[in-house]
């Protein structure tokens, strides 16, 4: 039997579709290695999002090669749907696929052993209109599902290279959606996250159905389903529609990931980001009017080209006014090819990670006062993997709704289980709790 190992690189979306490549896989008799073995095709998910991400990519491509110089090398994923030329120049690198057309993989494969000849299959993503259905039943190593619903983003910030390895924004069809919700929840997942390229833009490119009519049909249609993330949401999409929505909602999670990257108007005018911060307060004050309780998490991009103390003053204000429940604080890095790395008044290095550590500190402190808030409190999580604290005996860790990591004592057979449980020392990274008890699908079980 034929084997195969992937490594993926990046976002949650590339891990979504190694799953679905590796279903591909599956179908044709393969069996699943690790990386780290020897395999007979070995396929790279790669990542672009930031020229680190290229080098990381050429690193792990290059790792394959020697782990086993006969086996046939694919590269997929971002860095190869921009960069194919400088991937193909890797010598060993046998077959290259971009973000479309991953079905074709194993024809091209097969194609190779053939030929011997070197593949470049990559087209232009910018004429691509349809999205690829990848079905993927079940997760290797998951016990949160990701259900991919949209391809894509029509946006063009300044600072971002990803249109330009996805393409132009695309829905998948919503019954698709709801038919592998179904497909999900019957594998035993009791949490369903949300996830694309822009996956808030669900709906733009379709007639009559948005993103609050998909979350009404997945809610009406999925029986089974414990909760429903989004795993990141623009401003400029939190519509009425869709917070009242999420307001009457049993199923869709207290969390939202809606990225700022600047808390300053000049900056954002600089990054091509299509709000004011008026306009993005606005949106706060009505969610936070719908769910008192939500916890709203952010990225930010610290010393964007231009930045100054006053304007990362306004984004530190601003964060800290309308208490984010958590940040992922990243210091600008050029990306090459994007109109922000051409940019005069790049920030000096120092001055950039000064200001990370600003903002770090204050995370930190609006974490713990977040979870504070919650301190002697009974939530549910559902665990996700064993943990080791300092501390003798077994643990496991998971997430509330809310996005509170919590860590209980407890073995590995609470884990993927809907387990209720009382805070009883909040903190930031993680909470500590006690075990309450097991919630089964209608019924309480006591331990």
């Amino acid at each position: 039997m034929a084997s195969v190992a992937f490594h993926t690189l990046g976002c949650k979306v590339n891990h979504y579709e190694t799953e679905a490549i590796w279903q591909l896989f599956k179908e044709q008799n393969y069996e699943r290695t690790d990386f780290e073995k020897r395999a007979d095709v070995y396929v790279v998910n790669t990542c672009t999002v930031t020229n680190t991400g290229d080098k990381k990519s050429r690193q792990v491509i290059r790792r394959a090669i020697r782990q086993n110089p006969d086996a046939v090398i694919c590269v997929t994923g971002c860095y190869a749907q921009t960069s194919p030329a400088e991937i193909m120049a890797i010598p060993g690198v046998d077959i290259v696929v971009g973000t479309q057309d991953r079905r074709k993989m194993l024809d091209y494969i097969e194609q190779y052993k053939v030929e011997r000849q070197p593949i470049n299959a990559v087209g232009n993503i910018m004429k691509n209109r349809v999205y690829e259905e990848l079905d993927v039943p079940n997760f290797t190593d998951r016990t949160r599902a990701s259900l991919k619903i949209q391809e894509g983003c029509n946006n063009f910030c300044t600072f971002c290279i990803i249109p330009w390895a996805r393409g132009l924004m695309r829905s998948r069809d919503p019954q698709e959606v709801v038919r592998q919700a179904k497909q999900l929840v019957d594998a035993g997942y009791k949490e369903i996250v949300l996830t694309g390229i822009h996956t808030g833009g669900y709906g733009e490119d379709l007639k009559d159905y948005n993103l609050a009519q998909l979350l009404r049909d997945l809610e009406a249609e999925v029986h089974g389903l414990k909760r429903l993330r989004i795993s990141s949401i623009e401003a400029s999409q939190l519509t009425d529609e869709v917070i009242e929505v999420l307001k009457n909602s049993s199923i869709v999670v207290r969390h939202l990931h809606i990225p700022i990257q600047s808390g300053s108007d000049t900056v954002l005018k600089r990054m091509r980001r299509k709000y004011t911060m008026a306009f993005f307060a606005d949106r706060l004050v009505q969610l936070r009017k719908a769910l008192p309780d939500l916890a709203i998490t952010s990225d930010v991009i610290v010393g964007f080209p231009g930045e100054t103390e006053e304007e990362f003053m306004e984004t530190y204000e601003f964060i800290r006014t309308h208490r984010f429940s958590e940040l992922h604080v990243f210091p600008y890095s050029k990306r090459t090819g994007t109109p922000a790395a051409r940019m005069d008044d790049q920030v000096d290095e120092e001055v950039k990670n000064e200001r990370v550590h600003r903002l770090i500190t204050l995370n930190d402190q609006l974490a713990k006062e977040y979870a504070s808030s919650y301190e002697d409190e009974v939530l549910e999580i559902i665990p996700e993997e064993s943990f080791a604290p300092d501390q003798p005996g077994d643990f496991v860790v998971g997430y509330t709704d809310n996005y509170l990591k919590v860590v209980i004592p407890g073995g590995e057979d609470l884990i993927g289980k809907l387990v209720r449980v009382k805070i009883t020392k909040a903190g930031y990274p993680y909470n500590e709790g006690q075990f309450v008890r097991i919630l089964e699908d209608n019924f309480v079980v006591a331990m």
